[in-house]
């Protein structure tokens, strides 16, 4: 029987302590048990869950096209911040690819692991030797190299 998922992103999270960015990435298609896996992970560490759309919605609600996309990495910390432990889990993080916020999503995960261990959810897949968002396409779409990071496919331990 597979290992289950919040449990592979569990030893992921184990050896992102050792890293510069402690970043771990949970890749799977849209419907792909993340939210569950992180529900897990939650009950099991207290993890903070945050739903990164529904949080930087409410403080970019107000603001500008133009001040969404110069406060976002500032918005995006406060929020991480708050939560007062060593690991959060990153939901929901589809706006952080919204080209008119014109922002690079994974350095701005990558930025905020220097201090605290952060695990993301990608709704995407895994192509080779990167993760993709997006198809080629589509305006959205990013492809990085999975040695920038770790991660955990739900499809397979990589």
């Amino acid at each position: 029987m597979a290992e289950p998922l919040a449990d592979r992103v569990l030893k992921r999270v184990e050896q992102a302590a050792e890293l510069y960015h402690r970043l771990v990435i949970l890749v799977a298609p849209a419907g792909g048990g993340k939210t569950a896996a992180f529900q897990d992970i939650h009950e099991r560490t207290a993890a903070p869950l945050i739903n990164v759309n529904l949080e930087l919605s409410r403080r970019m609600l107000d603001l500008t096209e133009r001040q969404r996309a110069l406060q976002l990495p500032r918005l995006l910390s406060e929020i991480v911040v708050a939560a007062a432990t060593d690991m959060v889990l990153l939901d929901n993080v589809e706006v952080l690819f919204d080209i008119s916020l014109k922002h690079d999503p994974v350095r701005l995960l990558q930025g905020l692991s220097r201090n605290k261990t952060v695990v993301a959810a990608w709704s995407g897949s895994i192509n080779g030797e990167n993760i993709v968002y997006a198809t080629p396409d589509h305006p959205e779409y990013r492809r990085y190299p999975v040695r920038d990071f770790l991660v955990v496919n739900s499809e397979a331990i990589t």
